[in-house]
Order: C-alpha cells, then sequence, then structure tokens
C-alpha cells in the first residue's frame, strides 16, 4: 500500500484552500504554567464542521475521476468523519450515503443532514461502527460506489497532515513534543509524515483513550491487533482496530504512545469550559489530558497539543461530569443497610455522613418482616481524603452493606 508524502500533503493543502480553515494554534496559560514551560494547541474545533475530518475526507473525495463520481461515494461513520463527507458531497455535487449506527444521537444526525443537504442519505444500521461500517461495504459492492475510508486511506491521511503543514508555519521555534489523538490513525499518520520529514527532532506521542488502546495493544505486540472489547465513550477515538497503513506508519515513525482514563478525559473537558471557555467533545480533550503523565519530560519545553473537535452533545454533560467525579474518587455508590425503624435515615445523615458529603443518588424500598433493608446510596464527596472514614463509621453503626464501584457488572446500572 503506497504511504502519504509531504508532497502529497502539499497538493491537499492547495485543494483544500478555500474549503478548509486555517485554525489557530493557541498558546494555553494555564497548561504552560502547570509545566513550566509553553503549551500551544492547535484549534481544529474550530472547522466548520467542528473537527478536523473536513480536510481527509474532502482531499479524498475531490480526487475522484468523474465516473467514479457519478457512481455516488459511501461511508460509515458515527460523527465527524460523517460530518466531513456529508458536507464534502454538498460542496462538490455528489451522491453520498452514510451509514451510522442505530444508538447514534440525534445531534450528530442532524448535522451530518444539514452539512448534506439533498446531496446525502442517511441510513442507520447495527449498534455500533463495526455494524454500520459492513453495512456500508455491502452497499459499496452492491452499487459499486466509491468507498471513504475514515482513516486507513493515502489522500484521507495527506489530507489530515495539512495540520502539521499548518502548525510548521504557525510557530517561530521548534515544538520539543507534539501529543496527537489516535482513533484509527488516519490524523497521527498524518502528522509523523510531515514532521519527521520537516522537524524530526519533535517527538511525537499518540494519546489514546484507556478503554480503547488500539494503537498502544498493536505496538506492543508488534502486529495490527483488534481489541475483542472497548468502552466507546470518547466515540471519536475508540477504535477496535487501527487502520493497516496507519500501523505501517506508526510502528516505523511514532515516539511514544499512551492511554488516558476516560475519566480523566471528563475532568479535562470541564476544565477546559470552566476555565478556558473551550467547548470540546471528548477526542478532542485528550491530548491536553495526557500532558500530566509526561510532566516530568516536559518541563521547560515547547509542546503541541491537538484539539481535534468540538462536536459534545450538552445531554452528555451529566455523564461528563460523573466520570470525572468517579476518577477524581469523589463519588461513591453503596448498598447501605437500613435498620427499619423510625429515625434510621436520620442516623445515617447525622452520625455516618461527614459535615462535607452529599447524597447525589438514593433508592430505596421497605421490605415487610425483615430487620433490614438495602438501599443504593450514592455519596459525593470534596476530598478523597474522607473516604476511609465513611467506610469506618459505616461499618461500626451497621449500616454497610456493599461498594458497588469495584462491581462492573452492577455499577453498569448506575453510570
Amino acid at each position: 500500500m503506497e504511504r502519504p508524502s509531504v508532497d502529497g500533503a502539499v497538493a491537499a493543502q492547495s485543494r483544500l484552500k478555500e474549503v478548509a480553515l486555517v485554525t489557530p494554534m493557541q498558546h494555553l496559560a494555564r497548561f504552560s504554567s502547570s509545566i513550566e514551560g509553553e503549551v500551544f494547541a492547535k484549534r481544529e474545533d474550530l472547522q466548520q464542521v467542528r473537527s478536523f475530518k473536513i480536510r481527509g475526507a474532502f482531499n479524498k473525495i475531490v480526487t475522484l475521476n468523474e465516473a467514479e463520481r457519478k457512481k455516488g461515494i459511501v461511508c460509515a461513520s458515527a460523527g465527524n468523519h460523517a460530518q466531513g463527507f456529508a458536507f464534502s458531497c454538498n460542496a462538490l455535487k455528489i451522491k453520498g450515503t452514510v451509514f451510522m449506527p442505530l444508538p447514534t444521537p440525534q445531534q450528530k444526525i442532524d448535522q451530518v443532514r444539514m452539512f448534506g443537504g439533498d446531496h446525502i442519505e442517511i441510513c442507520l444500521a447495527g449498534d455500533t461502527y463495526d455494524d454500520a461500517y459492513k453495512a456500508a461495504l455491502h452497499f459499496q459492492q452492491e452499487f459499486q460506489s466509491v468507498f471513504i475510508h475514515p482513516f486507513d486511506d493515502k489522500e484521507v491521511i495527506e489530507g489530515q497532515a495539512t495540520i502539521a503543514l499548518e502548525i510548521l508555519a504557525q510557530i517561530d521555534k521548534p515544538l520539543d513534543y507534539l501529543f496527537v489523538p489516535v482513533g484509527g490513525g488516519g490524523l497521527i499518520s498524518g502528522i509523523l509524515t510531515v514532521f519527521k520529514a520537516k522537524s524530526p527532532k519533535t517527538k511525537i506521542i499518540g494519546v489514546e483513550p484507556a478503554g480503547a488502546p488500539s494503537l498502544g495493544t498493536s505496538l506492543k505486540y508488534k502486529v495490527n491487533t483488534r481489541l475483542k472489547q472497548i468502552d466507546k465513550f470518547v466515540d471519536g477515538a475508540a477504535v477496535q482496530r487501527v487502520g493497516d497503513l496507519c500501523f505501517s506508519i506508526c510502528r516505523d515513525l511514532v515516539d511514544d504512545c499512551i492511554s488516558v482514563a476516560e475519566g480523566r478525559i471528563c475532568q479535562e473537558i470541564l476544565d477546559l469550559y470552566n476555565k478556558e471557555g473551550i467547548v470540546v467533545e471528548p477526542a478532542g480533550a485528550i491530548s491536553l489530558a495526557a500532558l500530566a503523565q509526561y510532566k516530568d519530560e516536559l518541563k521547560g519545553k515547547r509542546v503541541g497539543t491537538i484539539i481535534c473537535g468540538g462536536n459534545n452533545d450538552i445531554t452528555r454533560t451529566p455523564e461528563i461530569k460523573e466520570r470525572a467525579l468517579l476518577h477524581a474518587k469523589l463519588k461513591h455508590y453503596f448498598i447501605v443497610r437500613f435498620p427499619q425503624r423510625a429515625g434510621a435515615l436520620k442516623e445515617f445523615v447525622n452520625e455516618i455522613l461527614g459535615p462535607n458529603d452529599d447524597i447525589t443518588f438514593f433508592e430505596y424500598s421497605k421490605k415487610n418482616n425483615r430487620v433490614n433493608a438495602p438501599a443504593v446510596v450514592g455519596i459525593e464527596l470534596k476530598s478523597e481524603a474522607d473516604f476511609s472514614p465513611l467506610i469506618e463509621r459505616m461499618k461500626a453503626k451497621g449500616f454497610y452493606g456493599d461498594y458497588l464501584n469495584e462491581k462492573p457488572d452492577l455499577f453498569q446500572y448506575l453510570v
């Protein structure tokens, strides 16, 4: 399979001139202070489709010949690639079909429809991206349409590589590190193609969600490996298997690949909104969330990150906050065994809970002919240090039943 090139990225930059914005490389004071150096973020969340995906999708589609265009094009996506694809179809007046999983949020479906207008058709198929992908391939074979891959394609990668060309033009001194989000691997493959040729001393660090470490696992085993199960929360970066072309590039060129816990990513989403006023999706926060893990190496360095997307559905905010609190060990769920007598709840509130503890979830049903009855109780703490004293008080007074945070089979029904 032919690899992408710097010349290909330069050609893509010319094609994208009237389509993709040259997004800013923003200096971030809070992060710079934390590493005692300089941190910059490439703001791809400011693109028209609010993600970098427009670059690769348009660069691929615009290079199709007339015969290929007449047959129509098809893609599979759970979000951002679909929006870039739809925008490109509308701009180039090409008939496109988008396959998306059935559970795709309505907000994303509406965005795809808005960008594509009359030039796209949306088909919902299966429960996962893989299901939608299989349906799209079946459609492609039946109608001989051109399949536009979200990441494992030379022209798509060269479109994403235009980000690297812009970064190099926007900085006055070379970066020591560049942290790059990794899903299927198209973005980091494009970054590596350009940086290893034009700024070889810059260390390129891939960053994946801990629940879907596809590239890290593949690099460990030295073969492109499909994960059996993944946490789909970071939907823009949660894939079971990276692209074969992408893996071959990363295997040869990437300096390191690390993973970040989903809860840590959630905290960064909240902090970016509250402190910088930047709205990001989970994948968009991942490269900045990773800096803390590299803090010792980054002191005094010039560091680049990529905010790859800002398509965050506001209805996800409660889950984002919940995951952030759980990661910080400030939110805990218990089965509490309440004595079935008057005043038991008052005793629990007054004598078991600490002065700063807050009940955020409570579900109880009185059972006849029992001394004790269980309740599921969620408690939010102000400090991680308050956890052990809370457990001790619950056990001493006979209220302790079980701790659900460490029971994944039960815990999934609460979060």
